[in-house]
């Protein structure tokens, strides 16, 4: 396996929409970075939040999640609660190709802040918006903002194709649209 340059993504984004839509250089004025970095691209947050709460004193459970487990938000700026998390998504659409998986990790301007997105795998045949979980691990409440850099994707490509692909055992995530709760 081999790490993937900003070369090969540029064509794979062009030719194939690997990412879309796609940024073609880091974009950093003011924000928080995103866009096609050496051998990654930092995708941004959308302004959709679904924060976690336990006013209704609820048991998150991965089989059946309760939707009042969590409170909607929309906004450029998502202030996270101490010690909570909130479920958000990407702005951008990914293909990934038969032969590439690739990693999600934490930006690190989020993480000097305890701001953490735990490290996530896109396999190989999947697409989809991404659904992130954006955790604040510290005793204060802690901003987010939507429309910037909030993780960084790492592509790694096979020596060969996989044998059966996410979309071929039809993964219960492929082509997901929007913010994707947990599904058994």
């Amino acid at each position: 396996m081999t790490i993937k340059s900003d070369r090969w993504i540029r064509k794979m984004c062009l030719e194939h929409k690997l990412i879309d839509p796609f940024v073609d250089r880091q974009i950093r004025d003011g924000v928080i970075s995103y866009g096609l970095s050496s051998y990654g691209y930092d995708i941004r947050v959308a302004d959709e939040f679904r924060i976690f709460t336990d006013v209704n004193a609820t048991i998150l459970d991965p089989k059946n999640l309760d939707p009042k487990s969590f409170v909607n938000f929309k906004g450029d700026i998502c202030v996270l609660p101490p010690n909570s998390f909130a479920l958000a998504r990407s702005l951008e659409y990914i293909r990934m190709p038969r032969n590439v998986t690739a990693l999600l990790t934490c930006k690190s301007t989020y993480i000097r802040c305890g701001i953490l997105i735990p490290t996530t795998v896109l396999e190989a045949g999947w697409e989809g918006i991404i659904t992130l979980e954006v955790a604040n691990t510290t005793p204060l409440p802690a901003k987010v903002y939507a429309g910037e850099g909030i993780c960084q994707i790492l592509f790694f490509e096979g020596d060969e194709e996989c044998l059966i692909s996410y979309a071929d055992r039809q993964g219960k995530y492929q082509k997901q649209q929007g913010l994707t709760l947990p599904k058994v």
